[in-house]
């Protein structure tokens, strides 16, 4: 069987196992029925009434990367889908939040939780889901990891939240300044993106029983990966087709500093005036906008850029000296989230 042959069977096997999990955990409690529906509704498990539905959910690769990296070290995936649920479940804690910040009014073609149900009760909705994710998470334990491991898992998740609560107050910080600089940019992407990727693979490594060189080479996988992914996005969200993307809107129709416009702003005058000390464009002035940028190198630097973070993931992976179904189905994982569309 062919590794692509085998990161496709382990999406089917895994990804049903993780929502399922996921439902437990945040049904298992006595909330609210109208809490319940905000949080399975946010997860793509119910409409707005609470009705079960199969909404467009996300990718589930943070799990994925989860369950692959355990088995990839010679462990049980079955004791590391509570952690799996985990990483996922505090990635869409971060989206509820992200989007009462952001004001995103649409999260995967449907309303946001704040404009349905207002921010106050999103961010209490967002709070639960964070506590849930720790809950799922604990759970390991009961399906037999050792307890040594789930205390060191759990705190590599509380140092993750820790990253990634960082990079989201960079990435705030920068929509009120028009003096980012590309290594800011770098920094802010290593807590918002790459924190939930290295974490994902570091817990998948421990509860997989590495040894701890072997856990911190998952580690750097990950990191270089949500690195590799976030720069793929960023050209993407300037050049990508919006028809297979979902987005409407070029980034910089909503003002957005990634990493092509301000490698561009540093090397061209043009740029910084008339992007960064203005913000958001109007339709007429993206495609103008857009090809300074790219002359300006931009966009040839951020795919650059990508690559290299794509390159040095591998090099972690392959430090681990681990070749066998799992770690060749985390290579094609990797090498499909490079090439990827949308």
């Amino acid at each position: 069987m062919s590794s692509t042959n085998t990161l496709s069977d382990a999406f089917r096997r895994y990804v049903p196992l993780v929502e399922a999990e996921m439902r437990t955990v945040i049904n298992a409690g006595t909330q609210p029925r109208e809490l319940s529906v905000m949080l399975n509704y946010h997860l793509g498990f119910a409409d707005s009434s609470g009705a079960p539905t199969s909404a467009p959910a996300g990718k589930r690769i943070r799990p994925m990367l989860t369950l692959l990296s355990c088995e990839a070290c010679g462990g049980d995936y079955r004791r590391a889908i509570p952690a799996a649920a985990g990483i996922e479940l505090l990635h869409n804690f971060s989206l509820i939040h992200d989007d009462i910040e952001d004001r995103d009014e649409l999260r995967r073609g449907r309303p946001t939780v704040w404009k349905l149900w207002g921010e106050s009760q999103a961010i209490n909705a967002g709070d639960a889901m964070f506590a849930f994710a720790h809950l799922a998470l604990l759970r390991s334990a009961e399906c037999g990891a050792p307890p040594e491991r789930v205390v060191r898992a759990m705190r590599a998740f509380d140092e993750m939240c820790v990253r990634l609560t960082i990079g989201q107050h960079l990435d705030l910080s920068f929509e009120s300044r028009s003096d980012v600089t590309t290594e800011e940019y770098m920094r802010m992407i290593e807590g918002k993106t790459a924190a939930l990727t290295s974490s994902a693979c570091e817990i998948g490594a421990l509860l997989g029983g590495a040894n701890d060189a072997t856990v911190q080479a998952f580690a750097d996988f990950g990191q270089w990966l949500g690195i590799a992914f976030q720069l793929q996005d960023d050209v993407l969200g300037i050049w990508g087709d919006p028809s297979v993307t979902g987005k409407h809107d070029s980034d910089l129709a909503h003002g957005k500093k990634t990493l092509p416009v301000l490698y561009a702003a540093e090397r061209d005058a043009r740029v910084r005036h008339g992007y960064l000390e203005v913000g958001a464009l109007s339709h007429d002035a993206v495609q103008p906008m857009r090809e300074l940028i790219e002359a300006a190198g931009g966009k040839a630097h951020a795919e650059q850029a990508a690559r290299e973070a794509y390159a040095r993931a591998l090099d972690a992976l392959s430090a681990t000296g681990l070749d066998n179904a799992a770690s060749r189905a985390l290579r094609d994982l990797a090498h499909s989230l490079l090439g990827r569309q949308s």
